[in-house]
């Protein structure tokens, strides 16, 4: 069975197209993951601060591993939380 996250980014004002080019930095990098099955970025329609990302590993195990990774570490905790206003991350799981 899959574990999917589902995490919300908002910008901080200015910071957009920055958290974008990272977010496409990280994009490459989290597809070539063990234990990555997908991992897609959205941008809201009506506000193109907004970010949706959809995360789809093996396990909860890989999910873990991926938040070790030295690109997580770089891309999304050095560079990308100082210039997000807003960062939420939630787990789903399958229903059955």
């Amino acid at each position: 069975m899959s574990y999917v996250v589902v995490a919300r980014w908002r910008a901080k004002p200015g910071e957009r197209a920055k958290v974008e080019a990272l977010l496409r930095q990280l994009t490459e990098a989290v597809r070539s993951e063990p234990g990555n099955l997908g991992f897609v970025v959205h941008r809201l329609r009506e506000d193109a601060d907004e970010f949706l990302l959809y995360e789809t590993y093996t396990d909860e195990a890989a999910f873990v591993a991926h938040r070790e990774m030295t690109h997580f570490k770089n891309l999304v905790i050095a560079e990308a939380v100082p210039r997000l206003e807003r960062r939420e991350i939630q787990a789903y799981a399958l229903l059955d």
